[in-house]
């Protein structure tokens, strides 16, 4: 909870203060505005013909909540329940060609995920808590002034940081990464990520969902996955 509540406050004191020195950035689905008699506009690239094309580029701050559940044919581990958790983290982008408005996007997420279940009759839950690197192609399509929809697709890979198992039958919780106790789950995930998002100027909103190709259980014989539906508010600079 602690670490929740440190985390929550950096983010929201570093997206108060940030748009101070916000950069818009030409090509990123909205308009850079007009400059003001006396203001410096240093920040504002005007295009570039081709033989000096220079990629345009933005960052980000991403924060949001996910619905996850773990399919598992192993029946301690199969949390099917959903479960919410929180997102959160910081994102970069580069134009990939100076003809097309493609973008790679890539940082670093905080990212809580796991499950509910059923286990003879008793509830358990599970917590797996991931650092995440995502990798997704965007495309930036304009559909009206200062506003694009943009949809991506690519994937993630992820380490697992923390998490607990809570077996409620038997009032016990453990490590989710520690091998030493009950069922227990490997530290490495990845998998396919799809979504769409909507930039309007700074602002920017998103969702999607997280295909676990890993199998992230302890037992090679026994098939266990992530899954995540996700929603992330944040801003682009």
């Amino acid at each position: 909870m602690k670490s929740r509540t440190f985390l929550l406050t950096a983010l929201l004191c570093l997206m108060a203060v940030l748009p101070t020195y916000a950069q818009y950035r030409p090509g990123r689905g909205y308009t850079p505005p007009a400059p003001r008699r006396g203001t410096y506009q240093g920040n504002y690239r005007r295009p570039q013909s081709h033989s000096s094309y220079a990629p345009n580029y933005y960052f980000g701050f991403r924060f949001g909540l996910s619905a996850s559940h773990v399919n598992s044919d192993a029946p301690d581990l199969n949390g099917s329940t959903s479960k919410t958790g929180l997102n959160a983290g910081v994102v970069a982008g580069v134009q990939l060609a100076p003809q097309a408005p493609l973008f790679f996007e890539t940082g670093l997420l905080y990212s809580e995920k796991g499950g509910k279940g059923k286990l003879n009759g008793d509830k358990f839950s599970i917590g797996l808590n991931y650092l995440e690197v995502p990798l997704v192609l965007k495309y930036s399509a304009q559909v009206a002034p200062a506003t694009a929809v943009e949809p991506f697709v690519g994937g993630y890979v992820g380490c697992g940081i923390g998490g607990k198992v809570k077996e409620y039958g038997q009032r016990a919780a453990y490590s989710s990464f520690d091998s030493g106790y009950g069922a227990n789950f490997k530290r490495f995930d990845g998998g396919l990520r799809v979504g769409c998002g909507l930039a309007y100027e700074m602002l920017y909103a998103e969702v999607g969902y997280d295909f676990g190709l890993t199998n992230i259980g302890d037992n090679a014989f026994d098939d266990t996955h992530n899954g995540a539906l996700f929603v992330n508010l944040g801003l682009n600079f």
